[in-house]
């Protein structure tokens, strides 16, 4: 499917990627892929066995609020993100609502635990978020940040900088900087949490294989999604950023996008990119941790 100003998150021309059905559903691939890659769990913060207020910042499908939902019944959950794109049969225990999350938050209510993932390229003032997130966590209440680099890398495969995928990544970076978004936070989510207040910093760094190139099981079926979830999701990834801010016509971006999908399916590249996961404590009492 094309993407056009239409598809656009409240049609805000500053947002790359669409809310189709399509790209809705590769949220949900990834979603998966997430929890594959922290050994099927939603997230590692050490939350306890009964927070009682989470927010879900930048929520998309709402997918991870609703099985945080039925895991922690007795907790009010809400997602918020800038479509209202989530089902309305929800477990009654988690809602949804449409907000700008850099604009300010006016929650009345601290929260026990902020869960935020995969908003590369999604946010301008990244350390003000994280302040806004800072300010509303309960004093010893946990933050989690879970996000990506784009670029891919090999330890030990054909895969060479400057290449055709690699000069993509390139051209994706450079495009969704040019309209002021970040589209690599997660090497920089430790800095930004330490610099909020955070205390109790925990940054655990995973590799993505794209493709099925590992020899073991679990890095195997990761890499087999994470290849399905960018050879169906790189059209709506690339199409707007390529066009309307680095200068390719459609028709050039469809053939190299399927030159550069023959290139992830050749297992002797053997590709990875890097998912980052921080989670922190706010301390109980100022300078205190």
């Amino acid at each position: 499917m094309r993407m056009d100003v239409g598809t656009m998150h409240m049609e805000n021309v500053t947002y790359f990627l669409p809310n189709d059905e399509s790209e809705l559903d590769r949220l949900d691939l990834y979603h998966h892929i997430c929890t594959l890659v922290i050994d099927g769990e939603l997230y590692l913060a050490p939350i306890g066995k009964a927070p009682q207020r989470i927010l879900d910042i930048g929520t998309g499908t709402g997918i991870w609020p609703i099985e945080m939902g039925d895991i922690f019944p007795s907790a009010e959950i809400i997602g918020n993100d800038l479509s209202p794109v989530q089902p309305k049969f929800v477990p009654p225990n988690v809602s949804f609502e449409v907000d700008d999350i850099e604009q300010d938050w006016a929650y009345s209510h601290p929260f026990d635990y902020i869960h935020c993932r995969y908003m590369a390229g999604s946010v301008k003032n990244w350390p003000r978020l994280v302040e806004q997130a800072f300010q509303h966590t309960k004093p010893g209440g946990w933050v989690e940040f879970q996000d990506f680099e784009m670029r891919w890398y090999t330890n030990s495969g054909v895969f060479k900088p400057g290449s055709p995928l690699d000069q993509w990544c390139t051209e994706i970076i450079e495009g969704v900087k040019s309209i002021g978004m970040e589209p690599e936070p997660g090497p920089k989510l430790e800095g930004w949490v330490r610099d909020a207040g955070f205390t109790k910093i925990k940054h655990q760094l995973f590799a993505i294989p794209t493709g099925t190139w590992p020899k073991y099981k679990k890095l195997k079926e990761i890499g087999a999604f994470d290849l399905v979830q960018f050879l169906d999701g790189m059209e709506n990834i690339s199409m707007r950023v390529l066009t309307s801010l680095r200068g390719y016509t459609q028709e050039e971006v469809m053939v190299l996008l399927a030159k550069l999908k023959n290139d992830l399916r050749n297992p002797r590249l053997q590709v990875q990119h890097n998912f980052h996961v921080v989670y922190a404590q706010k301390p109980l009492e100022p300078g205190t941790g």
